[in-house]
């Protein structure tokens, strides 16, 4: 890889980093797909700090799950759900825009579909096939 490429993924991936840093305390803020993004980005320009972040004791399991099985923790998919639930609230509430309330519900209505069909662990070996 080149360095220009390579020094612009590193950037990308120590930003996706810090903001899930930020997301750790921060109510409303992700935290899981940043992680995911910095995983992503350190894995085609640093595997060493890629294999770091999988094996993080409190963050590696989550996104070793992702990255291995695409799968989501029933306690995160709730977090998530309930997080987008009192963010639309909030939303509609303040707001008090019918229009912009619809389309943001439609969408976090799309996300919690995807969410809910995501396996919620790892998948037994042979699981799927005929």
């Amino acid at each position: 890889m080149r360095r220009p490429a390579r020094l612009l993924l590193l950037g990308l991936g120590y930003l996706c980093l810090a903001l899930a840093a930020i997301g750790v305390v921060v109510p409303g803020m992700p935290t899981t797909v940043f992680l995911i993004g910095a995983a992503a980005a350190f894995g085609r320009a640093s595997p060493a700090l890629r294999a770091k972040l999988r094996a993080h004791p409190r963050f590696g399991a989550t996104l070793r799950h992702w990255e291995d099985h695409g799968s989501i923790a029933p306690g995160a998919k709730r977090a998530a759900l309930i997080g987008m639930g009192l963010g639309w609230l909030m939303l509609t509430l303040l707001l008090r825009r019918p229009l912009v309330s619809a389309l943001v519900g439609a969408c976090m209505v799309a996300v919690a579909a995807y969410i809910l069909t995501r396996p919620s662990g790892p998948q037994p070996a042979g699981h799927g096939e005929p």
